[in-house]
């Protein structure tokens, strides 16, 4: 049943192969004839070239905005404007495109292109839902589903079922584990309660595609060969593995060897999107430390000639998993800095992280450098070496984590970064309780549209300065 959802995000990816080169098409045929002075044409092979780029920035933007997977059961609202978003990120992909191999692209025709794609794709995203809908009750085979359980965890399982009605999806009743059951449970219908025993009998007189097995963890045990009729009679069978109602991990299953490992992962685990991330850092520190490094050794000079000590502090923190490695940035402070802190603890104004406003161990060059954040600028090494990435929980000293509180301890669960939501909410601002609740969010939430957008709000923050002390 989940791989009819999988099929719909296939299905809308498709139509937007379809669609946007229906546009670029009909965009290129409306500006040939228009009676512009500057006569248009496009060479074949740049034509070829330009639709190839166009669709594949369509549809990676369509699965980095996460639009396939809202879609099937969408807002008009959200519709338009993701969209409009998609269309748009795509058109700029496509100018950015022309202007690096100097194509010397139509602005007019860029724009007819996204506008004409916009409304293609609206028009076929807000009729879709209900065709495929139709397509699925009139054309596809129901799929039957018999739910093993009774209580409360089998009854919300069941309710989900019904909710899945226009997928195709059947309820087909219920087969009950123990001996005191009731006979009837009600929900949008009436459903009858079987003894698993009957289960056999049921699979003979009856379609029955899927058995799922919603009862408590020690009942499973005892169901062993309810789950090998199932293995012999090639019905599929799923466990509903909510045994730990409180615990919010993406729960997984995979296979060491010849063993069956359920996983509960409480940080990011998909493999692929973590590649993607990391790749990405590689691609913009390499790319910062490249178009940086004569700033870089300017400001390294300066901190020499205007200070006493080093030009890069160097300091050990926690990254990924509690694992220590070599932090650096430009030294904003007097080179006895560390010596300095005891006798400044009084004026601490945080929990657990040490900070006090109008610090006076900075030194005039390093309150700039701390400012706008130039003072950062060495940790783009660590994001090369894979110490830290881009966008992620700031880095902690070793010595803040061991006084963590243990729900805080999960932010070293991913890999520590050069900006996060705090750095957009506020920086230095942001108390230590919400910048912990924050980094939890972070996590919860972490999608790579969401490094994204976090990056490209904390260039204007780090350019203005806002928030920093």
């Amino acid at each position: 049943m989940f791989a009819r959802h999988r099929k719909a995000r296939v299905l809308f990816g498709l139509s937007d192969i379809i669609l946007t080169t229906l546009a670029f098409e009909a965009a290129y045929q409306t500006r040939l004839v228009l009676p512009f002075h500057f006569q248009f044409y496009i060479l074949v092979d740049r034509k070829a070239m330009l639709l190839a780029v166009a669709l594949a920035a369509w549809v990676t933007i369509g699965l980095w905005l996460e639009i396939y997977e809202r879609l099937d059961s969408g807002h008009p609202r959200v519709i338009l404007r993701d969209t409009a978003r998609q269309c748009a990120y795509g058109a700029l992909c496509l100018v950015v495109f022309e202007y690096l191999l100097r194509y010397d692209l139509s602005r007019f025709f860029v724009t007819v292109f996204a506008s004409y794609a916009w409304v293609a794709l609206v028009l076929f995203r807000l009729t879709a839902g209900r065709v495929i809908g139709v397509m699925r009750r009139e054309f596809a085979a129901p799929h039957y589903v018999m739910l093993v359980g009774t209580g409360e965890r089998a009854v919300r399982l069941a309710r989900a079922l019904e909710q899945s009605f226009e997928y195709g999806i059947r309820l087909r009743g219920f087969l009950s584990e123990r001996p005191d059951y009731p006979h009837e449970i009600v929900l949008r219908v009436p459903y009858k309660v079987l003894p698993v025993a009957d289960l056999p009998q049921i699979l003979r007189q009856h379609v029955v595609d899927e058995v799922v097995f919603a009862v408590e963890s020690e009942s499973l045990a005892s169901l062993e060969e309810v789950f090998l009729l199932c293995d012999e009679e090639g019905v599929r069978t799923r466990v509903a593995v909510d045994f730990f109602p409180h615990v919010n991990s993406t729960v997984s299953l995979e296979r060491f060897g010849p063993t069956p490992l359920l996983t509960f992962s409480a940080a990011p685990y998909d493999e692929i999107k973590l590649l993607v991330k990391r790749v990405t850092d590689i691609l913009i520190a390499a790319a910062g430390l490249v178009v940086l490094a004569p700033l870089m050794l300017a400001v390294g000079v300066l901190i020499r000639v205007t200070s006493s000590g080093p030009a890069i502090f160097k300091q050990v923190r926690c990254g990924l998993n509690g694992r220590l490695f070599l932090f650096y940035k430009f030294r904003s402070m007097v080179d006895n800095a560390e010596e300095l802190k005891k006798n400044l603890e009084h004026l601490n104004v945080r929990q657990l992280v040490f900070k006090i406003p109008d610090d006076p161990r900075l030194t005039w060059l390093g309150r700039y450098l701390r400012k706008f954040s130039v003072d950062e600028w060495p940790q783009l090494w660590n994001v090369l070496k894979g110490d830290m990435s881009v966008v992620g929980p700031r880095p902690a000293i070793p010595s803040e984590v061991e006084n963590y509180q243990r729900w805080q301890r999960r932010r070293l669960r991913m890999r520590p970064g050069l900006t996060c939501l705090w750095a957009i909410s506020g920086r230095d601002r942001v108390d230590f309780e919400t910048w912990m609740k924050m980094d939890m969010q972070y996590i919860d939430n972490w999608s790579l549209a969401l490094d994204w957008k976090i990056l490209l709000r904390t260039i204007p923050r780090v350019l203005t300065g806002r928030g920093a002390s």
